[in-house]
């Protein structure tokens, strides 16, 4: 709530915010120390370093899979752990996620892939899950490939794949984890 009482708009804080944020996993020396950066509406922000620089661990921290050992995330202006994690909760249906391995359901079609978060957490017919999913591998360029098996297209189709799952929900942000390499 604002001075007025009034609940906050979303677009008066940066989409992302990062302060003072200690990267490290358990007793181990920390991989980062005292990392800040903002990322405003319609920004595209990277991360970039060599193999083991930690910019897949920052992005563990920006999602809420690993806790900040000290510093604080905010994701539009409120504090991802807050209330025992309660926001973060919340937060992860706000963004999409592409894994730097793809982790596409081996089992599952292509379209089967996309379509789940739309079946899990929206309620839409499975009519329209269905011709949401192809639009949006569409927008990959991944249409005619709907039923294929991960295992039965190239790795960077794969990553291509994953982009489109991470849009599926329409999310306000998008996180890819290496979503360059191993393109064809």
């Amino acid at each position: 709530m604002d001075t007025t009482g009034k609940p906050e708009k979303k677009d008066e804080f940066p989409p992302v915010k990062v302060e003072n944020l200690t990267v490290a996993y358990g007793s181990n020396p920390p991989i980062l120390e005292n990392l800040n950066f903002s990322i405003e509406k319609g920004e595209v922000f990277g991360i970039l370093g060599g193999s083991g620089s930690g910019k897949s661990s920052v992005l563990r921290n920006l999602i809420g899979l690993v806790r900040p050992r000290k510093g604080k995330v905010f994701i539009f202006g409120q504090d991802l752990w807050a209330e025992d994690g309660r926001y973060l909760n919340q937060c992860r249906r706000q963004f999409g996620m592409m894994y730097q391995a793809g982790a596409l359901f081996g089992s599952m079609t292509l379209l089967e892939n996309v379509s789940m978060p739309m079946l899990e957490f929206t309620d839409m017919t499975p009519e329209a899950v269905t011709t949401a999913a192809k639009l949006k591998l569409s927008l990959v360029g991944l249409d005619g490939y709907e039923y294929y098996q991960p295992a039965r297209i190239s790795g960077g189709m794969q990553k291509r794949a994953a982009i489109a799952r991470a849009l599926a929900l329409d999310p306000h942000l998008i996180f890819l984890d290496e979503p360059s390499a191993g393109l064809d």
